[in-house]
């Protein structure tokens, strides 16, 4: 019932009967659709022909609605810009400190005033304008920010003033690095003595003409005849990498007058040292004057390589170093990580980590960095915890030495 049976034939169609009720039926329902339409066309056109003051109204009210929550939005964005500015501003460290002093010097104000960049907004950082690269430190801490201005207070383009020989070193302890770049000339080192330089590798043990710190701090006997049993040999530490796992390059930290990246160099090993000038003298002088690689660079600042490119670092009580004292993490446990966690950033996977007669100078600090050494899952190739005399004086503390492995640790918590 209701279904169609079409039949052509002598080009007539015929329908049979229950075909024709079905479709009176939908004549029906098409014509009460057109007759509904046609009523509510109607009701609609009656409605706004009749009140066409009160539609307007309602229009109104909307356009006002919408206008003000667009106005909301315009206000919401332009602080955000203005605070989007004002991060930028102390990001790049010009807001660091009050420029309105009257003693900042003129060559530091326009070290860290920001530029706009030429094309406009960096899509990729974000940043419009150019930034200058100094601890913003050096701003929180009266003295040091005393100290930095007497290291910009200079005329451009002229020869540096004559100032302490180590406000560099004073400003790199008070974590006021990197530092500003200046524009002076800076005065040629003299050496002690006159005369021409050795050539590598004899320069190594005899640096002629030796610096203003002459030979202090060469010692031709260190790692090569131990005086306690915390003393590791050279070459013991080197075989314990195994023939398969070469050292060819590696970071002696506050590494003083260079001894250690003398003797891998005897060996075909670069090293570089990190070396701060201490108490006057210039150490930097003396490690280059040896044929090495002077790093001027604290222990607690980031140190400016990628990641796993050394094959070996050796450290000693830069461990103790691992905090600035302007920043209150000095001989912390914080500072302990941060520093372990950056050379074990740069140290490679199967690369050594020497440490080096380090002083344990607390259980705390000994149970620190040995808590330190378990998360990292270093492999211990060597390990040496035992007394040592400090200085000669007869006084007696615990050292730990100790030659470990990087392992392959994938991605996992440690």
């Amino acid at each position: 019932m209701g279904s169609v049976s079409l039949k052509v034939g002598e080009g007539t169609a015929r329908f049979s009967r229950g075909a024709l009720c079905s479709s009176a039926v939908h004549l029906l329902m098409l014509f009460s659709i057109v007759t509904t339409n046609l009523f509510a066309l109607y009701a609609f056109t009656s409605s706004s022909s009749s009140f066409p003051q009160t539609s307007l109204s309602h229009q109104s009210r909307n356009i006002s609605v919408i206008s003000e929550h667009v106005s909301l939005i315009l206000r919401e964005i332009d602080e955000s810009q203005r605070k989007l500015r004002q991060i930028e501003r102390e990001l790049s460290g010009f807001d660091f400190f009050d420029s309105s002093r009257p003693a900042i010097p003129p060559e530091l104000r326009t070290f860290l005033a920001s530029h706009p960049l030429p094309l406009g907004r960096d899509s990729r950082s974000g940043l419009t304008h150019m930034l200058s690269s100094v601890s913003h430190q050096c701003g929180k801490s009266p003295s040091a920010l005393d100290l930095l201005i007497q290291y910009t207070s200079y005329n451009p383009y002229r020869n540096c003033p004559a100032i302490d020989p180590t406000i560099t070193h004073k400003l790199i302890s008070k974590a006021c690095e990197p530092l500003p770049r200046r524009r002076c000339l800076t005065k040629p080192v003299h050496s002690g003595k006159t005369g021409t330089r050795l050539p590598f590798p004899q320069s190594l043990w005899n640096p002629s003409p030796l610096p203003k710190t002459g030979t202090n701090g060469i010692d031709r006997k260190i790692w090569m005849k131990p005086r306690w049993k915390n003393d590791f040999l050279i070459d013991d530490v080197l075989a314990l990498a195994g023939n398969n796992n070469l050292i060819k390059i590696g970071f002696d930290i506050a590494g003083g007058a260079g001894n250690f990246a003398a003797r891998m160099a005897e060996r075909n090993i670069t090293i570089i040292t990190s070396v701060l000038d201490s108490g006057g003298k210039p150490m930097n002088e003396l490690v280059a004057a040896r044929g090495l690689f002077p790093l001027q660079i604290s222990a607690s600042q980031h140190f400016p390589f990628f990641d796993g490119i050394f094959d070996i670092v050796h450290i000693s009580s830069a461990l103790n170093e691992g905090g600035a004292p302007a920043m209150g993490l000095a001989h912390t446990s914080e500072a302990l990580e941060f520093l372990m966690f950056d050379l074990d950033r740069i140290l490679r996977v199967n690369g050594l980590l020497w440490i080096d007669n380090y002083v344990c100078s607390s259980d705390e600090r000994k149970k620190d960095l040995m808590r330190m050494i378990e998360r990292f899952r270093y492999r211990k190739l060597k390990w040496v915890l035992g007394e040592k005399e400090v200085n000669g004086g007869g006084k007696l503390q615990i050292f730990l030495s100790a030659v470990l492995q990087k392992p392959n640790r994938g991605r996992i918590e440690v």
